[in-house]
């Protein structure tokens, strides 16, 4: 579509909003694109947000392309539709809602309560910003039939983004996301929405609710003495200028430690995050200021949780004391063998149990899973998925952990969705008990390489913004659909799973199974050395993504750097080979 003709049409759809009853601030930046900026214009009106792995997530701004209170309207209206349609034999319907620290979150939140109120429906909304999986908890606690938390999760300042919970507790999944996106897209006038409703429907959570919650949190504890012997190895924490700031800190002095280490700057909440780039703890960046704090004051430990606390990156001292950083797939690790050990030394385990991974996080984990007779389950991108294993094995099978590489971890089912507070706690409570052992955490996940194999896992991103970079992400994916290598790193590529057909073909003989979960738009290849190669466009970001795993020994504890820089060298030779470089 040319340019002139595309901007006919974003200019009747700007058209469409300025004949609608929005306030003026709106309706003068509108008249500010369509006079002076016509490319900002078609950013903004060129298409509508869509739900995606994490639901609405976008730029703030004026637009159907934008966050603000007009798509957060339709969104919410949208939902408010769906929901009266799915429980009309319910006495009352109820929603928890919850946000973060970002500019605008506790606007959009209000709007969200007052639509809800508008509809009949009777909202729970925090006080103040909570964690998201406090949301989850929230909403299986009030026996809600749906929830929404304001967040961007980890994105940069000028994002923010609509999640949507359904009445187990866990992020909406098919047919609710596309059924919900169906009834907004029904809503042809901004002025259908209903945005003032009755007060008295709207009930605020007290702060005294975060007890509830933390307490359920210590139930999952398995070494009680080991922290009492422990209580005071220094921790540093900081939440990021986010929502972690009150309940991490909570839940770790509840688990009982007492040597907890904040990061004054970054314990104020700021929508700006004035201290970091991007308030992501993946990134090293982020983490800086909680490094240099602990090398302050000497801890063994640093925490960091992205701004709704659903995620935590950890950094542990290595053989010769420096603090380094842990991947998403090594914290894990350590979680897994630690929850699933001690179960068995706690005769808890009777082969009734099972644990949860997504298909680009490592395979570690189902090697520890496999040596305890404990089953997994391989997901889909996207905790919710894992929460949808959670919904059809409960009162069947008992659930002990659940990990996606993104470092979002799980334990216990009374959250059905990743929980950095929860997960800040059985992080500590691994270090106590390794130390009990004898180990730190870095030596911990050295003896499990070489009992279970050495993974080494990287993660390369590539940007592409706008229209244009859309259409290049889909041709990117294209391409490598159409044309899969036939080796990598001088193995054969043995399989190639396209989630997006749902078939695994096996080039050799060029046969093809079916792949038994949804539809996605992922692709892997598997090689005989058992390297994988996953590639998916982000479903919250303007990116591409490119999962390396690649496995190889480990037979001392001393040999782990020359055979992490063989591994790191494999990798760049594959990157080299796709053209991602």
């Amino acid at each position: 579509m040319g340019n002139e003709k595309l901007l006919l049409e974003v200019k009747g759809k700007a058209q469409t909003w300025l004949d609608s009853n929005i306030d003026q601030s709106t309706r003068d930046r509108i008249r500010e694109m369509i006079e002076n900026d016509p490319d900002e214009l078609i950013e903004s009106f060129y298409t509508s947000l869509e739900f995606g792995t994490g639901g609405l997530r976008g730029l703030m701004g004026v637009g159907t392309n934008r966050m603000n209170i007009y798509t957060v309207g339709m969104a919410t209206q949208g939902l408010c539709n769906y929901l009266k349609s799915c429980f009309s034999g319910l006495e009352e319907i109820k929603v928890a809602i919850a946000h973060d620290c970002r500019n605008n979150s506790r606007l959009f939140t209000e709007t969200c309560a007052g639509i809800f109120a508008a509809n009949g429906i009777r909202a729970y909304i925090f006080e103040d910003l909570r964690p998201t999986p406090e949301l989850s908890f929230a909403l299986r606690y009030f026996d809600c039939q749906s929830g929404v938390i304001i967040t961007a999760s980890h994105n940069p300042k000028e994002y923010n983004g609509y999640k949507v919970y359904w009445d187990d507790g866990a992020q909406i999944v098919a047919p609710h996301d596309k059924n919900i996106i169906d009834e907004v897209q029904n809503i042809s006038s901004i002025d259908e929405i209903l945005f003032n409703g009755d007060p008295d429907l709207i009930d605020n959570i007290p702060s005294s609710f975060d007890d509830l919650y933390v307490d359920r949190l210590t139930e999952l504890s398995l070494s009680p003495e080991a922290i009492m012997r422990n209580h005071d190895m220094k921790i540093v924490y900081t939440p990021i200028h986010g929502t972690g700031v009150s309940l991490v800190p909570m839940a770790l002095a509840k688990f009982g430690f007492t040597e907890v280490h904040n990061v004054p700057e970054q314990d104020e909440v700021d929508g700006n995050f004035p201290t970091v780039v991007s308030p992501n703890p993946e990134e090293s960046a982020a983490l800086a200021m909680a490094l240099d704090k602990a090398e302050e004051i000497g801890a063994d430990l640093v925490m960091a949780t992205d701004p709704d606390a659903d995620r935590v990156g950890i950094a542990v001292r290595d053989m010769n004391g420096k603090l380094i950083l842990l991947n998403g797939n090594q914290t894990g690790s350590l979680l897994y063998y630690y929850l699933i050990r001690k179960w068995s030394e706690n005769q808890k385990l009777n082969g009734n149990q099972y644990v949860a991974k997504t298909i680009v996080t490592t395979e570690l984990l189902t090697d520890i899973a496999d040596k305890y007779g404990v089953e997994m389950f391989n997901v889909l991108t996207g905790f919710k998925f894992i929460a949808g294993v959670m919904r059809e094995e409960e009162g069947k099978k008992e659930f002990i952990i659940g990990s996606e590489e993104s470092y979002g971890y799980l334990a216990g089912d009374f959250v059905r969705d990743k929980d950095a507070v929860m997960s800040c706690a059985l992080i500590a409570e691994t270090a106590a008990w390794a130390k009990e052992q004898g180990k730190s955490l870095y030596e911990l996940l050295l003896d499990i390489y070489l009992e279970f194999g050495f993974y080494h896992e990287e993660l390369t991103s590539i940007y592409k913004t706008g229209k244009e970079g859309a259409e290049l992400i889909a041709k990117m994916m294209e391409d490598f659909r159409d044309s899969p290598p036939t080796q990598l790193s001088g193995s054969t590529v043995i399989k190639v799973h396209d989630y997006l057909s749902s078939s695994t073909l096996d080039p050799s003989s060029g046969t093809k199974t079916k792949i038994l979960l949804p539809k996605s738009n992922v692709l892997q290849y598997v090689t005989e050395d058992q390297s994988v190669i996953s590639i998916r466009p982000s479903g919250t970001e303007p990116k591409i993504k490119f999962y390396f795993s690649v496995r190889g020994s480990l037979k001392e504890r001393v040999d782990y750097p020359d055979a992490k820089q063989a591994l790191q060298s494999k990798i760049a030779g594959i990157k080299t080979e796709l053209g991602i470089e």
